[in-house]
C-alpha cells in the first residue's frame, strides 16, 4: 500500500490539473480571435490611431462604446467631443465584440505607440445569451469573467502605467429578471473582485440607467441595450470626476 498510494494521488493530480487545462482550453471567451475582413479593417485603423500616439486614455468595448461615434439622438457623439475628447481619448469600440475579440485587437498593436494615463474598459454583454441558431450558449458568467479579467492582464502587461477604469456590464432587457440581465449580474460581481484599489478600479454606474422598479426605461436604451444620447450623457457625467483623478 505504501508504494501504490503515492502513484495514485500522483495520477489523481495528473488527471485534475489535465481537466482543468481542458476546461480552460473550452473557453472561447478567453481565446483571442479575429472576426471578418470588414472587422480587421477596422481594427487596422485603430492600429494606425495608436501609432500616431498621444493617447492619454482609450476606451475599450463592444457596440455601447462604439455608440460614442454616432451623431444624437442615436449616439453620445457630441458628449464625447464635450467631455472625452479634450481629454486626449481615442474610441477602440466595435459593435458586436466579444471578450476574445477584444483580447486579439489589443495583442495585435491597439496598445503599441502610446503611453496612456488611463483606459476605460466595457466588454462582455456579447458573451451571453445563444448563438444566432438559439440553442447553442455563448459563454457562462464564469468563463466571461476569465476573459474580462485576461484583458484586464493584456492591458497591464502592454500599458502598465496606465489605471484602468473597469465598468460594469451595462443592463440589458426591460425587466430585471430578463435571462442576459441575470448573465450580466453575475459576471459583474465576479469581475469587480479584479479591482485592486490601485491600478484596476471598478465602477458600477448601473442605478442611473434604471427606474426604482429596476426597469430599462426607453428614453435611455430604446432597444433595452444600447444607451441613445440621453444614456450617455448620463453615462459621461458618471465617469468623468472618477477618470479625471485617475489620470492625475
Amino acid at each position: 500500500m505504501t508504494l501504490v498510494a503515492p502513484f495514485f494521488r500522483r495520477t489523481f493530480l495528473a488527471a485534475a490539473l489535465a481537466g482543468l487545462a481542458a476546461a480552460a482550453s473550452a473557453n472561447t471567451a478567453i481565446q483571442p480571435v479575429p472576426r471578418d475582413a470588414n472587422w480587421v479593417k477596422r481594427h487596422d485603423g485603430f492600429v494606425a490611431i495608436a501609432k500616431q500616439g498621444g493617447i492619454d486614455v482609450v476606451f475599450i468595448g463592444d457596440s455601447i462604446t462604439d455608440g460614442w461615434r454616432r451623431e444624437a439622438p442615436k449616439g453620445g457623439k457630441a458628449v464625447w467631443d464635450a467631455h472625452f475628447a479634450p481629454l486626449k481619448a481615442a474610441n477602440f469600440g466595435i459593435g458586436g465584440d466579444r471578450t476574445q475579440h477584444v483580447l486579439w485587437r489589443l495583442q495585435n498593436g491597439e496598445l503599441d505607440g502610446y503611453q496612456a494615463k488611463a483606459a476605460v474598459v466595457m466588454i462582455g454583454t456579447n458573451n451571453t445569451g445563444f448563438e444566432p441558431d438559439k440553442t447553442t450558449p455563448r459563454n457562462t458568467p464564469a468563463e466571461t469573467a476569465a476573459g474580462v479579467a485576461e484583458i484586464i492582464r493584456t492591458l497591464r502587461t502592454k500599458q502598465p502605467q496606465a489605471k484602468i477604469l473597469l465598468l460594469a456590464i451595462f443592463p440589458r432587457g426591460e425587466k430585471p429578471d430578463h435571462p442576459q440581465r441575470v448573465q450580466v449580474g453575475e459576471i459583474n460581481a465576479a469581475i469587480a473582485k479584479l479591482a485592486d484599489g490601485k491600478t484596476v478600479h471598478f465602477l458600477d454606474i448601473n442605478a442611473k440607467f434604471l427606474a426604482p422598479d429596476g426597469t430599462l426605461p426607453k428614453e435611455i436604451m430604446p432597444d433595452f441595450l444600447h444607451p441613445i444620447d440621453q444614456g450617455y450623457e448620463l453615462w459621461a457625467a458618471a465617469i468623468k470626476e472618477p477618470l479625471e483623478k485617475l489620470m492625475r
